[in-house]
């Protein structure tokens, strides 16, 4: 590797490496709420929302669903950084906390739903590969607004690893 190079990559490396156990517990909470979502989504629609035959293709139970699901996912994530992932970094009352949370996640979720919606009513890329890729993306850059919006707003101080956890 060339100096220069080197160079280049010292100081984002740095950055990972004082962050590298947050990081880890961020990714770990985020596929875990991922699974809590699609978890509480699928019981929910095999169960108590499923199919009411009754309204034909109009049955919005499935947005329910899926508005149930996201909510249940965040206040899962919002427990499990609080007591895991950004652990003893707290500087806020619980309620204004998850008030926070909540915002960071809109955005987050803004974000996300922007980039579909740009890439598939924008652009006119509507395939099923072009909204998956364009949703992959959009995740991967919510994924960022949340850990950025959490340790500067939510946990401020949480970036770095705290040598007393």
């Amino acid at each position: 590797m060339s100096p220069s190079l080197r160079t280049a990559l010292a100081r984002p490396m740095k950055w990972v490496r004082e962050r590298a156990g947050v990081l880890a517990r961020f990714g770990v909470v985020g596929v875990a709420g991922i699974v809590v979502n699609l978890g509480v989504f699928n019981a929910l629609r095999l169960g108590p929302l499923g199919p009411d035959d009754s309204v034909g293709g109009n049955d919005d139970r499935v947005v329910t669903a899926k508005v149930i699901a996201t909510v249940v996912s965040i206040l899962f994530a919002w427990v499990a950084h609080r007591g895991w992932t950004f652990k003893g970094q707290r500087r806020h009352r619980p309620a204004t906390e998850l008030t926070l949370f909540g915002a960071v996640n809109a955005v987050a979720i803004v974000v996300e739903a922007g980039l579909v919606a740009l890439t598939h009513h924008g652009f006119g890329w509507t395939s099923l590969l072009a909204d998956n890729a364009s949703s992959l993306v959009g995740i991967g850059l919510g994924t960022v607004v949340r850990y950025f919006g959490f340790t500067v707003f939510v946990f401020p101080g949480g970036g770095r690893e705290d040598p007393s956890a």
